[in-house]
């Protein structure tokens, strides 16, 4: 078979599901490679994957059977059963990026009502490591929740074997306890630590504070949602709590699965205030001047107990 990928949303980061699709077809003898227009009917088959549901479509009128699979068209899509189990990934076809992917874990412990991760994979439960690749420099760590999987320690002992830097994607400062802040610190770090204070309700100072006894602050990024059910003040509580403590924040504005809610003007002066080092560093974002003529103290003499969706 001649098979044709897509990545919809594309080439910014590798595909995990295209890759273990092309290796499969491969591992059959199928020919695989990116799908081209000008190549004609000359496809068997044509997988494309769609995670973000803002990335606009590939409308092309393939003239062969097409698979659609991925959040971005469905959030209850899956591979093949027999692809799903193999481990065996093709990263020839994304040889921009000198790095590995992996996932130790699926799912997740909570159910946050902004998140699909619980409605797509379930509860957390541990998985079989797949490939890593044969140029690979670092392991991207895609876990969702990396400490909540029952089977951590070994995924830890995996990590530190093969020797690598290892960018951890999820962990969860909720459940993060000394032995965690231990074997995090074992670890060759390729970027910081990503945590996160999602919901402003839940005040996470005090953990804040336990864990950056463990592990130095400038080696924890806390990502920040805003646009979601939070005032100016909670967003701002969150972002200068963590100023204090040396952890650096980053504000991720919040967007539906239905892509109906774009956001606000507001959320992203604050995204591009605080994830700019030398911009969070040098000025408050009272004074902070994202366009000519506007200075962020205007949305201060705003009504800031509103929500900032």
């Amino acid at each position: 078979m001649r098979i044709g990928l897509i990545d919809v949303d594309g080439h910014h980061f590798p595909n995990f599901a295209l890759m273990k699709l092309a290796a499969w077809h491969k591992s059959k003898g199928d020919s695989v490679g990116w799908a081209d227009a000008m190549f004609g009917s000359g496809y068997d088959r044509i997988y494309k994957s769609k995670i973000f549901t803002f990335s606009p479509d590939d409308n092309t009128p393939w003239d062969c059977e097409v698979v659609k699979g991925g959040t971005g068209y469905d959030i209850m899509s899956r591979l093949a059963p027999e692809i799903e189990a193999s481990t065996l990934m093709d990263y020839s076809i994304y040889p921009q990026y000198a790095y590995s992917i992996q996932f130790f874990s699926r799912g997740c412990i909570r159910k946050c009502p902004f998140c699909l991760v619980h409605d797509k994979e379930g509860s957390i439960h541990p998985v079989e490591p797949v490939q890593l690749n044969p140029i690979g420099q670092h392991i991207e760590v895609l876990d969702n929740n990396f400490f909540a999987n029952p089977e951590w320690r070994s995924a830890i002992d995996y990590l530190l074997k093969e020797g690598q830097k290892v960018n951890l994607h999820g962990v969860d400062v909720r459940i993060m306890n000394e032995e965690q802040a231990y074997w995090l610190n074992r670890l060759r770090l390729y970027k910081s630590i990503h945590i996160a204070w999602d919901l402003p309700q839940i005040d996470l100072t005090r953990k804040l504070i336990e864990v950056t006894r463990y592990i130095k602050p400038w080696k924890i990024m806390c990502y920040i949602l805003v646009g979601y059910n939070s005032t100016m003040e909670q967003d701002m509580y969150r972002i200068e709590r963590c100023r204090e403590l040396g952890v650096k924040p980053y504000v991720m504005p919040y967007r539906d699965f239905e892509n109906k809610v774009k956001p606000s003007q507001y959320a992203k002066d604050l995204a591009q205030y605080v994830n700019k080092p030398m911009i969070f560093k040098s000025c408050s974002f009272k004074d902070f001047s994202p366009r000519k003529g506007f200075r962020c103290e205007a949305y201060f003499h705003t009504n800031n107990t509103i929500t900032t969706q």
